[in-house]
């Protein structure tokens, strides 16, 4: 199921699930986690796209193994804001997926992302060309991730969702 925004997809979320990003390439896909307080987004691996079939059992893979409860996928408009042939990619790879994992699904946009992140891994860390084509999808999948969680987090009442604490005060006095 496609949402509307981050608190349609915050209201389906499992409590102490994690969310995943993903960089939609042609020839790979960055997968990015978030943590469980949906704060921080970190790189976590680089899928080498071969057969949809395999793309989709390594997600599932971490999608069990990491709990997660939602997708942050990259929606990559044109710099006009239209929707091209890379839109058009991303749109076809939900509908496949949706047949096989169920989770609810946002897309966020992530214009010069990957410009953003290369600029970033050559000026501020120095990293080799051949070292930036080995982390720059999954980088580039932690800061859409990451910009879907900012904006999450700056619309969202912190204790919304909380659990009431065992030991807070429970009204009755002595």
């Amino acid at each position: 199921m496609i949402c509307n925004d981050t608190q349609e997809l915050l209201r389906f979320l499992a409590p102490a699930a994690r969310v995943l990003g993903l960089d939609l390439g042609t020839k790979t896909i960055g997968v990015a986690l978030s943590d469980v307080g949906l704060q921080i987004a970190s790189p976590y691996e680089l899928i080498s796209r071969k057969k949809f079939t395999r793309d989709i059992a390594q997600l599932s893979s971490i999608i069990t193994k990491q709990n997660v409860g939602g997708i942050v996928i990259g929606f990559p408009r044109e710099l006009d804001g239209s929707i091209g042939k890379a839109c058009h990619r991303v749109y076809a790879f939900i509908d496949e997926m949706e047949k096989y994992i169920d989770l609810p699904v946002l897309m966020w946009d992530e214009r010069l992302s990957t410009n953003a992140v290369e600029r970033i891994l050559i000026e501020e860390v120095d990293m080799t060309r051949k070292r930036r084509a080995e982390v720059v999808d999954k980088t580039a999948a932690a800061y859409i991730l990451q910009g879907a969680l900012d904006h999450l987090n700056r619309h969202t009442d912190p204790g919304e969702n909380a659990e009431p604490d065992e030991d807070e005060f429970d009204g009755d006095e002595d």
